[in-house]
């Protein structure tokens, strides 16, 4: 199955655009995201199969790239974070806050799905249960159980522990 790039890109742009843009809540970042989505998908074209629409095909891809730059730009944070701590600060607070975050990350990521992007999406995409019920196709209730069961799923994680 051949895909036509151009033809998707005509097609689906502004709503890829979107979709990141709602995820990243930053225009320069959308844009970049966004043609490196059409660029990735270019390069893998042959791997999509056809099982999903191509506009999930792309968000998927749009979404991974994000999580992606999300992360690269976290592990900098980090960085410049550790260069600035004021020496008033204890350096047992500071480890215990990231071991915390740490731990709530690593639960979040073991978190099946749909939990885990419907929780991400709410909280790191700030996105309304209205918008991740569309993203899903599903209702707005549907999106706001799903999130609550997640937290509880994270909270009994982080209880365990």
């Amino acid at each position: 199955m051949e895909i036509d790039i151009e033809k998707l890109y005509e097609l689906y742009f502004m709503k890829v655009y979107s979709y990141v843009m709602t995820l990243s809540k930053n225009q320069s970042t959308a844009e970049e995201i966004t043609q490196n989505t059409f660029f990735k998908a270019m390069q893998s074209r042959q791997s999509h199969k056809g099982q999903s629409s191509e506009l999930t095909w792309l968000c998927a891809i749009a979404k991974n790239m994000y999580i992606d730059e999300y992360r690269k730009r976290t592990r900098q944070n980090a960085i410049d974070d550790i260069e600035g701590i004021e020496s008033n600060d204890s350096v047992e607070t500071n480890i215990e806050n990231d071991d915390s975050s740490y731990r709530i990350h690593c639960i979040l990521h073991s978190l099946e799905e749909p939990y885990k992007e419907v929780f991400h999406l709410r909280v790191f995409g700030e996105l309304s249960f209205k918008t991740i019920g569309k993203i899903f196709g599903k209702t707005e209730n549907w999106a706001r159980v799903t999130y609550h069961r997640a937290r509880l799923k994270i909270r009994e994680r982080i209880d365990e522990k």
